[in-house]
């Protein structure tokens, strides 16, 4: 039980936001392209497959990410008691769990056409080098972003090898949209950040937070609006956008303090719902 719990804590089941953030994007890619007018079977069998990939890989992503972490975890006090950092699991232990949740998650991938099978296999080289990147630019949220939200182009892949404009839209601001809220999560280390010497966009922009948010959450509800445009989805669609718009600007930013580590993590697990609320602008965007 112990090594069970520890394998729970390795890989933050406990912490749903994160595989739910990688699941969301999936949902909407899948939902922009199903032809709702056939069987709906096909539709559900892939969003679970999705949602049993988003928590495998993510599971497997934060394992490498302990153990490419885990001299600086250990002088971060959020991080410090990491199973990897702590010396409770072993290096050679978490490469062994990690390879594991890559074989189950290849066996959830099969299930999907060639094409996507390829691309996926094309992603995990970013995928596993992401977070090397904070030791080298302010930016690797947006290398978080590319590989985040890189199921939303698979969710596409998925049903149709025709690759258009439309999916890069919304992908385009599904980033900005994991720019904006892994930056307010950032702030939550940045002191740590600071001192042992990382980067991140919450460093580079601690002066002008709110104004880089501001920017990217334009950037993600203006995709929403384009690629809305592009599908010829009807007025309840548009009308629809709202919640997201007050949601982001006037729950999110309105409320963002980055001196208040608390705050920030809520405001950030908040995007969980954001992420539920526009696959449910797109669905009514297909259905009416």
């Amino acid at each position: 039980m112990n090594q069970l719990n520890l394998f729970i804590e390795l890989t933050r089941l406990k912490k749903p936001i994160g595989y739910l953030l990688l699941f969301w994007p999936c949902a909407w890619g899948l939902t922009l392209i199903y032809d709702f007018t056939g069987s709906l079977n096909i539709y559900f069998y892939y969003l679970v497959l999705f949602f049993l990939g988003s928590v495998l890989m993510r599971s497997a992503g934060c394992i490498v990410n302990d153990i490419l972490d885990r001299k600086f975890d250990k002088k971060v006090k959020r991080t410090k008691n990491r199973p990897i950092a702590s010396g409770k699991i072993k290096v050679q232990i978490g490469f062994l769990y990690a390879f594991i949740l890559c074989l189950l998650a290849f066996l959830v991938l099969i299930n999907f056409n060639y094409f996507t099978i390829m691309i996926a296999l094309a992603s995990m080289p970013l995928a596993f080098t992401y977070p090397l990147m904070k030791r080298f630019t302010y930016w690797p949220q947006l290398f978080l972003g590319i590989t985040f939200n890189y199921g939303l182009i698979l969710g596409w892949t998925s049903i149709s090898e025709q690759f258009g404009i439309v999916p890069i839209i919304f992908y385009i601001g599904a980033i900005f949209w994991t720019l904006g809220y892994d930056t307010i999560y950032g702030f939550q280390d940045i002191k740590d950040d600071e001192i042992i010497g990382v980067k991140s966009t919450s460093i580079k922009f601690k002066g002008t937070a709110k104004i880089f948010l501001i920017l990217c959450y334009l950037s993600l509800i203006s995709s929403l609006v384009i690629g809305g445009l592009m599908m010829n989805f009807n007025s309840i669609y548009f009308l629809s956008i709202t919640i997201p718009i007050i949601h982001l600007f006037f729950y999110q930013i309105n409320n963002f303090d980055s001196k208040n580590p608390a705050s920030c993590l809520k405001i950030f697990k908040s995007n969980n719902y954001l992420g539920m609320i526009i696959f449910f602008n797109i669905l009514v965007g297909r259905f009416f």
